[in-house]
């Protein structure tokens, strides 16, 4: 076992470097500036039913550390990420996928992960729980307990491959919600999702984003990210998967020792599309320079 391989979920990695969805497409796009079989694994775009054009535009905001966008889960429909994107994938990736997937119904999440388990390539669902409830007045499946577990049973009983809940940070009680996500049959929890934020131009005194508001993501919630997954980590006993504003390979470490698994990077692959194999390629030696041995053995690191 190398130094920085770890385990998720029961399917070992060579490492925990894990491209999060929304920011890395279906894989074989960034294949073209590296050999993305050097990742640990990478979860693809947000997939649902439906194929799904998306917001409005303008769907990007810059702002200070950071960015805010409201895409709105674009992408073909889970039929053609099948019959398409799947296969382009193959060509270029020979490791297992993270498959990240939305819904807007209960039976609408059961139905893409039913569809998704025989492909061989998919190794683990990530289920996106920030998707407003249609049936349910529009709240987010991920801001009540009751709600992300019923999303957590119902793609339970669909599939037998690990199921990791991505989690939303715009609640007043992360724990509650990762324990109830646990107790319905959850394998992982994955957190954070983008926070809630917002831009106004000064020059036409309105809301930049058409959609007015937006995900907020990038080096600025880092903080945010790393206390909402020390306090999961320390409260379920399933792995966690760690995500927000990580840029580097000391952000790696930290997202470790507070007791993530393995660890996403989102925004910053936007920003330099190698961002990814840079920190791979870093971690030997920032692990040196503080007497890591192997990564698996700092995992809670901060709370012992």
């Amino acid at each position: 076992m190398g130094r920085m391989n770890v385990s998720l979920c029961g399917i070992p990695m060579d490492n925990p470097i894990i491209p999060a969805s929304g920011t890395f497409g279906y894989g074989y796009e960034y294949a073209q500036w590296y050999d993305i079989n050097i990742l640990g694994t990478f979860s693809f775009k947000g997939t649902t039913l439906n194929p799904r054009f998306g917001n409005p535009t303008p769907r990007i905001a810059e702002c200070t550390e950071g960015m805010i966008n409201a895409v709105g889960l674009q992408n073909p429909g889970v039929h053609k990420v099948i019959s398409e994107e799947l296969p382009r994938l193959s060509a270029v990736f020979h490791k297992p996928v993270m498959a990240n997937v939305s819904g807007f119904s209960l039976e609408e999440y059961a139905a893409v992960v039913r569809l998704l388990t025989p492909c061989e390539q998919i190794g683990w669902f990530e289920i996106n729980v920030s998707c407003p409830n249609v049936h349910g007045g529009g709240m987010s499946f991920g801001t009540q307990p009751e709600a992300a577990a019923a999303v957590t049973r119902a793609v339970r009983a669909v599939t037998e491959k690990p199921v990791i809940i991505k989690l939303s940070p715009n609640v007043t009680d992360i724990v509650s919600i990762a324990k109830a996500c646990e107790d319905a049959g959850a394998d992982g929890i994955s957190l954070i999702n983008t926070l809630l934020g917002m831009r106004i131009s000064l020059k036409t005194r309105k809301p930049i984003i058409a959609n007015t508001m937006g995900g907020f993501s990038g080096p600025a919630i880092f903080p945010v990210a790393l206390r909402m997954v020390y306090q999961v980590s320390s409260a379920v006993h399933i792995p966690v998967v760690g995500l927000g504003g990580v840029q580097s390979a000391e952000d790696v470490l930290e997202m470790m020792l507070a007791g993530a698994t393995a660890v996403q990077i989102g925004s910053a692959n936007l920003i330099h599309p190698a961002c990814c194999r840079d920190i791979i390629a870093s971690l030997p030696e920032v692990m040196d320079r503080y007497n890591i041995t192997n990564l698996s053995e700092i995992i809670g690191g901060a709370h012992k």
